[in-house]
């Protein structure tokens, strides 16, 4: 395992003393650096020991183990609330206390105000006493300011660690249960699902913390302002909580609402990211069928039902926002007008010290108190979410090896085992199978497609324990799924590839190296086995990766080897030098069982089992098998007459059957893999610098409405502000007048002329109302635009993904893209639009505050001015550090997604190797470095808000001060609101900055989804230029000097080829590693453009649209791709057959009766990636649909590479029947596939090397085709040269045939 960085920092936090923890002062450092220059990984500092994944994992795990057990004594479901009730229920407690003292102190304070108010009412403001009692006051609102600040952060510190170590710990749980899933449990789950698990589900963690202290404490504070209000007014406040107890039950329902939307939604997220996962995951198949557009419908389909899930959240989520401004609106509103209608005298004390009171219980009621109700809805589906996924059923606990000295003569013994895929299901998959291998024997496991051959080895695999207590380590080379054989890679370096099975050792043993026939391979590398491995192996040839595999369990000296076919993917001198120098080599005193479609080695063999439709139907040595009048002896007469006569005449239908059979030991595979060169290592995520250019705000807000609907949201934003300070206005002035009338009575002991009560409630009436009206408008229309931009570039984005060249999926992870679709998208969908509303609010409120403070006291700007500019200087320092401290956040937690995605795709190689605590290290590794940047992103966040808060305690205690000082012929009504609007900047000020920079660092999300919205896309789907429907007709394809590169920085992989495939001609193309027999193909497909002219009948594939072009071409793929969706999408996407046309394809490859056994036959939904299917019936899957498409062009390629040779002979047949009238272009990794081809075309080093008939080339002793021949043996390489010369005699004879026809009939 190679450690994802070395030299960490020692994080600075816990050697800092208190002062430096509470105002953040230990983050300077990394402040100057960032403003010097662009923070990198080695910039952050070590994550905290109590914040270590390991750690918080293995807590929560306790807890969850301990849950299970009293849940089973119980007989009742283990509970995951209950579980993280129990873990973390005391250090938040703790928290709860900064909170206590916070609201209390926030409750004191508009008291105090009220009493700094009544001072400017009062006939005598000179008096000394009243002057002393003033500046007490007004001291003892500037403290409880500060109080306040330091408190509030000291809180949402401790409270969003606390929400980090939560989402941690269940992340670490998350993916070690991953990593014990049995294979039932695997179909009902998906990588989708569990990807949403770890980017959108644990969020919730984070979001519930913050607000679930507020649960308790907004009744008791609530409680507390009521009985203050009714000392100071009077059962009139009675009519303005009334708001507040009818907002409550609303806020439970709107709760409620959020609960089902939240689940409705994370469903569909979870079915759009396993369709991404898919679509990314075959990319190269989709493009070359042309199936781009039906995979975008179906991403569009249900992205389309998952927005309006969204939609729906986000107008839920406006209104409750627009409720928290416009409450206390509605609050004063009606406790202003019961209070003077029932015969009371406003005044400014009065009603500033209600308004501030109400603006302190308001954020807590109508804010924060549905916040927590939100959010603990939505953290109660996660957590159901996860609670089901943790209830799968786990694979069999491993045992501990026995010791060294009872490992002697150890064996392996399965008698009578019976075994099911599904537990549901009537016939089991594997029955009456019974075989004993001891030490130093073989044993070879054989049968057709879908005979269950790999089963043996996945029970082996999780039930070991259980079945024999004598059997040992047991090991496969290979992930042991429906596709076991294809050896699964991780992207470390190539020395940790078999370092993860025995890392006390330096690297592999030279005997070892020798065995697997590596040594070369090694040496080419660049690095050597330090080399880096990209994603899913992206850097190595399949021989390599087979014979890394192969490596990795040479080197655990297990005691028992199961080989899952590890030799299909090498050629016939590798593949034999490897079974004979390794499998029968240093394995040979172990006991060793090997799948294989490779039966030219079972003559070494101790004992053969051959399997058929899940039953043993023959056991025995091959002399016994090959007496015994089984089936299986057809298979070897041929090879048997080939050795002993090779100059026997066979006639052509003999040997073409022969030659479907992979008895014959030809599979010289072409691809010598020492050739190899290889490739890039994958590309490090690209990560932006400086500030979030302004042309990204437009693009977001261009993609959710035209400029007519932004410059109405505009409007709607002012008029609602403008409203919402009129209000209060016109109350400061009426209880001025009210003061006036008041004062005039006092001195002049008469009584003046009564206020216009209906003129002053009409008024107040008139601006309450349009306050609310514009303030839910506005939000709802935010709302509206904000969801419909994420839509928007959610579409474009994938749109843009889909016509992409191939080339950037080879150079990013799935991983890195997923990352844009899930983590990415989740913030444009919900975090960003919520964050843009709340900042313009905050903005807006903040902008009012400040211009009527500076019209009731203009010489408050001389202070205003110098704190703006401290102000804007302070943000550009901190926004130097925080971009690049949120964009470090972003790319940290791809390798998270991409740990994830191999994981799941090699979980049985993991399991087999017994590495999960391996594998769980690297999990925890990659979250720990995502946490300290996250751990970075919280604590700058709080640099900055403690020093914002800083500057507003310094205008708040001007203000203050400000207004006893100059108190000449100043009204009470017009300080009253100005003091009372000054007090609430601290926390809203700080908040509002802090949301602006919120956006700017979630921007970099959007910035993230328009970069690849913008990536360079391939040609045209379709172009002006079509050819007629019914081409091609004839099928004839040239090339002409054709050179062709994946990309312009690469070299090229196609030098000068000039070549010309008649109509109807059946070709071969063969060639080593890096000879350039997939690139003629991508060249032919158009997977990146290629220099030069290729021409199908006459059109130049350059000059027509790429559907066009590849819809007209079939191909059957080395690696059959299935999607997660009905047989019938799967065969016929594009809807363009009957149902009978698809019987007849599934009738030709003889799968109509496995389609038939389905439950819902066409309509069945295949599992994740086709699973439910063996792999040669996958391969039968991919060519019916090549039959369905009935083009005149068709491409093998390597299609029989990994199939056994009953599956082999049928797609042979079906092709010579099939498509006789078709030009065929095969590339070849069994020579005799392609040795009765037409012609075949020879390439090395990227250019074509020879290119004739078959016999012609074997004619040509120095040739490159006529030594690859000569490779796979005498007897072998004799009987290809027969065919060849059989195939050669047999055209000139049709051709003199045909002279003579056409000479006759022209006599």
């Amino acid at each position: 395992m190679e450690a994802l960085r070395q030299d960490v920092k020692d994080n600075p936090f816990s050697k800092a003393n208190l002062f430096s923890k509470l105002f953040f002062c230990w983050l300077n450092p990394l402040f100057k650096t960032g403003y010097k220059r662009r923070l990198e990984q080695d910039d952050m500092y070590k994550v905290l020991p109590e914040d270590a994944s390991d750690r918080l994992g293995e807590e929560l795990q306790w807890y969850w183990d301990q849950e299970v057990k009293l849940a089973t004594k119980a007989q009742r479901q283990p509970e995951l609330t209950r579980v993280i009730v129990k873990c973390y229920w005391k250090s938040n407690a703790r928290i709860g206390v900064y909170l206590v003292i916070q609201e209390v102190i926030k409750v004191i304070q508009p008291v105090l105000l009220g009493k700094l108010i009544e001072y400017f009412e009062s006939p005598d403001t000179t008096g000394p006493t009243a002057i002393h009692k003033a500046y007490w006051y007004a001291a003892g609102v500037c403290l409880s300011t500060i109080s306040m600040a330091i408190l509030h952060h000291l809180y949402f510190y401790h409270v969003q660690r606390a929400g980090m170590k939560i989402r941690v710990a269940m992340c670490h749980m998350i993916y070690r249960k991953a990593l014990s899933l049995n294979n039932m449990a695997l179909t009902k789950t998906t990588t989708g699902q569990i990807v949403n698990l770890l980017s959108n589900d644990v969020n919730k963690f984070d979001e519930v913390t913050l607000y679930l202290h507020f649960l308790w404490i907004a009744p008791l504070e609530a409680a507390l302002v009521i009985i203050l209000l009714m000392y100071w007014i009077g059962p009139s406040c009675l009519a303005g909580m009334a708001v507040f107890f009818v907002l409550i039950p609303v806020q439970a329902m709107f709760g409620r609402v959020f609960s089902r939307l939240r689940a409705d939604t994370a469903i569909l997220t979870d079915d759009r990211i396993r369709t991404m996962n898919e679509v990314i995951a075959g990319i190269r198949v989709i493009k070359m069928y042309g199936w781009e557009e039906a995979f975008a419908a179906l991403v569009d389909e249900v992205r389309r039902m998952e927005i309006s899930k969204i939609m729906k959240s986000s107008y839920l989520r406006g209104l409750n926002m627009a409720s928290f401004f416009m409450a206390s609106k509605l609050i004063i509103f009606l406790t202003v007008c019961v209070y003077v209608l029932t015969g009371n005298r406003l005044s400014s004390s009065i009603a500033f010290m209600a308004v501030s009171l109400y603006s302190a219980v308001r954020l807590t009621i109508t804010l924060f108190f549905p916040f927590a109700i939100e959010k603990v809805s939505e953290a109660l589906i996660s957590i159901q979410r996860i609670q089901n996924f943790l209830h799968l059923d786990e694979v069999a606990p491993q045992h501990l090896e026995l010791p060294a000295e009872e490992k002697k003569d150890c064996m392996m013994k399965i008698q009578d085992l019976v075994c099911y895929w599904d537990k549901m299901q009537e016939a089991p998959t594997l029955q009456n199978v019974s075989f004993t291998v001891r030490p130093d024997q073989l044993l070879a496991v054989i049968g057709p497609v879908g005979s269950g051959k790999r089963h043996p080895g996945r029970d082996e695999s999780a039930k070991r324990c259980r079945q024999n207590p004598r059997r040992r380590d047991l090991h496969f080379p290979a992930a042991l799924d429906s596709t076991r054989h294809r050896p699964k890679q991780h992207p470390f370096r190539q020395r940790a590839q078999p370092l993860q099975v025995r890392p006390s050792a330096e690297s592999l043993r030279p005997e070892e190296r020798l065995s697997l026939d590596s040594a070369q391979d090694m040496e080419l590398l660049p690095g050597g086995d330090l080399a880096s491995v990209g994603d899913r192996g992206a850097n190595l040839s399949g021989g390599q990766k087979a014979r890394v595999s192969l490596a990795r369990a040479v080197y655990r000296d297990a005691d028992i080897y199961l080989l899952d076919d590890p030799l299909s993917a090498v050629d016939a001198e590798v593949g034999k030098h490897i079974f004979e120098e390794c499998i029968c080599g240093l394995l040979r005193d172990k006991p060793r069982v090997l799948v294989t479609h490779q039966l030219q080695y079972l003559k070494a063999a101790h004992e053969i089992v051959v399997l058929k439709e899940g039953q043993m139907v023959a056991k025995g040595s091959y002399r016994e098998l090959q007496n015994s009048g089984v089936d299986f002896t057809s298979l070897l007469k041929e090879e048997d007459s080939q050795e002993e006569r090779p100059g026997t005449t066979l006639t052509l239908s003999d040997k073409s059957m022969s030659s479907m059979s992979s008895l014959s030991a030809s599979c010289y595979s072409l691809m010598d893999e020492t050739c190899t060169a290889a490739a890039q290592p994958t590309e490090e995520e690209r990560r932006t610098q400086g500030a979030i250019g302004l042309q990204i705000y437009v693009k977001y807000f261009r993609a959710g409405a035209n400029f007519l609907v932004l410059f109405l949201l505009m409007l709607l934003n002012v008029l609602a502000h403008v409203a919402f300070v009129l209000q209060d206005w016109w109350l400061a002035h009426w209880a001025s007048e009210q003061q006036h009338v008041n004062v005039t009575q006092f001195h002049n002991g008469s009584f003046p002329v009564p206020l216009d009560l209906d003129l002053y409630l009409s008024v107040y009436a008139g601006l309450t109302g349009a306050a609310v009206l514009f303030g839910f408008v506005r939000n709802l229309v935010f709302f509206n635009v904000l969801v419909n931009s994420a839509q928007t570039l959610h579409n474009r984005m994938f749109g843009t993904i889909l016509r992409t060249p191939v080339h950037f999926f080879q150079n990013n992870p799935i991983g890195r893209i997923l990352n844009r679709f899930s983590k990415d998208m989740g913030f444009l969908d919900s975090m960003l639009p919520c964050t843009f509303v709340d900042f313009t609010q905050v903005f807006l409120q903040v902008l009012g505050v400040v211009i009527v403070s500076a019209i009731v006291m203009p010489w408050i700007l001389y202070l205003f001015v110098p704190l703006f500019v401290v102000f804007l200087c302070l943000r550009h320092y901190y926004l130097q550090t925080s971009r690049d401290i949120k964009r470090l956040e972003a790319t940290t937690r791809s390798p998270v997604f991409s740990h994830l995605s191999t994981s799941l795709q090699g979980l049985s190689t993991i399991r087999a190797f017994k590495v999960q605590w391996r594998f769980q290290e690297m999990f925890d590794d990659c979250q720990d470095l995502h946490s300290e940047a996250w751990f970075l992103f919280l604590t700058t966040s709080r640099w900055l808000a403690v020093r914002l808060d800083g500057i507003c305690s310094i205008f708040i205690s001007v203000t203050t001060f400000g207004c006893i000082y100059f108190n000449d012929d100043m009204d009470p009504g017009k300080i009253g609101l100005a003091l009372s609007y000054a007090v609430t900047l601290i926390g809203m000020f700080q908040w509002g900055v802090r949301q602006s920079a919120e956006i700017e660092n979630m921007m970099t999300s959007v910035e993230r989804v328009v970069e690849y919205a913008e990536l360079k896309s391939e040609a045209p789907w379709e172009t002006d230029t079509k050819p007629p429907p019914d081409w091609p007709k004839r099928g004839s394809i040239t090339f002409d000097s054709v050179n062709f590169s994946y990309s312009a920085s690469e070299p090229l992989v196609l030098k000068d080829l000039t070549v010309v495939f008649k109509s109807k001609e059946k070709v071969g193309i063969v060639g080593r590693t890096g000879a350039g027999k997939s690139s003629l193909i991508s060249a032919l497909f158009r997977l990146a453009e290629p220099e030069g002219k290729i021409t199908i009948d006459g059109f130049r594939t350059s000059d027509i649209g790429l559907h066009t072009l590849r819809q007209k071409i079939s191909i059957i793929p080395q690696d059959p791709v299935l999607f997660t969706g009905t047989m019938r999408k799967n065969l016929d996407p594009l809807s363009q057959h009957t149902d009978e046309d698809l019987w007849n394809a599934l009738r030709e490859v003889q799968m109509k009766a496995a389609v038939e056994e389905l439950p819902s036959k066409m309509e069945t939904l295949l599992t994740e990636s086709g699973s439910n299917f063996s792999m040669g019936q996958r391969q039968l899957l991919c060519l019916a649909r090549a039959i369905l498409r009935k083009n005149r062009i068709l491409v093998i390629d390597e299609a029989t590479a990994n199939v056994d040779p009953r599956t082999d002979s049928l797609i042979q047949q079906t092709i010579r029947g099939k498509f006789q009238e078709c030009t065929v272009l095969t590339i070849a990794h069994r020579l005799n596939t392609i040795i009765d081809c037409d012609r075949i075309l020879v390439l090395d080093a990227s250019k074509i090397h020879e290119y004739d008939e078959p016999y012609v080339l074997l004619q040509n002793h120095q040739g490159l085709f006529y030594q690859m021949v000569q490779q796979t043996g005498q007897a072998e390489a004799a009987s290809l040269l027969h065919v060849a010369k059989q195939v050669y005699e047999n055209k000139k004879r049709e051709a003199r045939h045909l002279q003579d026809v056409v000479f006759e009939t022209s006599l």
